[in-house]
C-alpha cells in the first residue's frame, strides 16, 4: 500500500472509531509505529483535524467528516449489490433506506463508472421468495431487530415440525433475543428460551403472534453473536449405502448431518451423525431405492413402514 492510499485508509478508519493507539495503526497496516507519526504529521499539515492524546491514541475532531470519496467500478458494484441484498433479505425500514442509498451512490459516480458497475450489475440476480410468502417474516424481522437493539423480550407461538413426519407441533415461547442470522436464504433467531432454559434457534418463517413485552434481560458478557458456534448435539449415528448414481448430486447438495462419505467399488457408504435418526428419515426416503439404511435397525423399519404407507396407493 502506498502512502496516499494508506493515509485515506487511516482517515476511515478513525473516522469509524473513537480513537486508536499508534501501535494499533502499526499493526493494522503492517508498517512501523515511526512511519504512523509522520503519516499523522503529514494529515495534519494537509489541515486534518487530528488529536493526539498520550496514553489514548489519535482522533478526528469531533464533527469532522471526509468529503465524497471516489470509488472504482468494483467498488461501486460491491456497494449496489450490497444495497440489492438488503432490499431483498431485510425488513421493510431497512429495504427503503437500501433504495435511497442505492441512488445516492449512484448520484455520485461519474458516468463511465456508474455505466461500467451497471453493466456488471446487470449480469448477477439476486433471487428470493415472491413477497406473499415473505410479508410475515419480513414483518417479524422488523419487531425481533428492535427487541434486540433494545433487549426486550418477546412472546411468540413457534411451529416445528416433528422429526420424520410432517406434524406441526406449536409452542408458546418468551424469548430473549440475541441475534438474526441469515443462513443458506433463511432467517434464524437467536436466543435465551425460558421454556427450554437454553440458547435456542428459531426459522423466523415459523414465528406467528410475535409480541414485544416491557420486560428487558442482559445479554451475557461473554455472548458473541460473530464468534457463537451452536454446540453440536449430533451423538448417533445413522449408517447407509447408496447407490453410485446419486454421488455427485450428494457430493453437490450435502446434508447438514452427513459425517463422511467413504466410496466403495460398487456403492458409497454415508456416515450421518444425527440428533434422532427420524431426523434424517424424510432425506433417506426423498432417494427412493439409492439408498438402503444399513443401521440402526430402528430406522430401517421405520423406512420399510412408510414404504409400505407409499405402496397402499399404488
Amino acid at each position: 500500500m502506498n502512502k496516499t492510499d494508506r493515509l485515506l485508509a487511516i482517515l476511515l478508519i478513525l473516522q469509524s472509531r473513537k480513537s486508536l493507539r499508534a501501535e494499533d495503526l502499526a499493526a493494522e497496516f503492517e508498517t512501523s509505529v515511526r512511519t504512523i507519526y509522520r503519516d499523522m504529521q503529514a494529515l495534519s499539515e494537509a489541515g486534518v483535524p487530528v488529536i493526539g492524546e498520550p496514553g489514548m491514541g489519535y482522533s478526528l475532531m469531533e464533527g469532522y467528516f471526509l468529503p465524497p470519496v471516489s470509488f472504482t467500478s468494483e467498488e461501486a458494484v460491491a456497494l449496489l449489490i450490497g444495497t440489492d441484498f438488503i432490499g431483498r433479505y431485510f425488513d421493510d425500514m431497512y429495504g427503503s433506506r437500501a433504495e435511497t442509498s442505492r441512488r445516492k451512490i449512484e448520484a455520485i459516480l461519474p458516468e463511465n463508472i456508474r455505466s461500467e458497475a451497471e453493466k456488471v450489475r446487470a449480469t448477477i440476480r439476486l433471487l428470493s421468495k415472491s413477497g406473499g410468502e415473505t410479508s410475515g417474516e419480513y414483518a417479524s424481522l422488523g419487531k425481533l431487530r428492535l427487541a434486540i437493539l433494545q433487549q426486550r423480550k418477546v412472546r411468540l407461538k413457534y411451529m416445528r415440525i416433528t422429526p420424520g413426519t410432517h406434524h406441526e407441533q406449536r409452542s408458546d415461547r418468551i424469548v430473549s433475543p440475541y441475534g438474526l442470522m441469515l443462513v443458506q436464504g433463511k432467517w434464524i433467531l437467536l436466543g435465551y428460551c425460558e421454556l427450554r432454559q437454553e440458547i435456542r434457534h428459531f426459522r423466523v418463517s415459523r414465528i406467528t403472534d410475535l409480541t414485544l413485552l416491557e420486560e428487558r434481560f442482559h445479554l451475557p458478557a461473554e455472548f458473541d453473536l460473530q464468534a457463537y458456534s451452536p454446540p453440536d448435539d449430533r451423538n448417533q449415528v445413522v449408517i447407509v449405502q447408496a447407490s453410485p448414481a446419486i454421488a455427485d448430486h450428494l457430493k453437490e447438495t450435502g446434508n447438514f448431518y452427513l459425517d463422511r462419505i467413504e466410496e466403495q467399488e460398487d456403492s458409497l457408504i454415508l456416515t450421518l451423525r444425527v440428533r434422532r435418526p427420524e431426523d434424517v428419515l424424510s432425506w433417506i426416503m426423498s432417494y427412493g431405492g439409492n439408498m438402503n439404511v444399513l443401521e440402526p435397525e430402528m430406522l430401517r423399519i421405520r423406512v420399510r413402514e412408510e414404504a409400505l404407507k407409499i405402496l397402499k396407493h399404488y
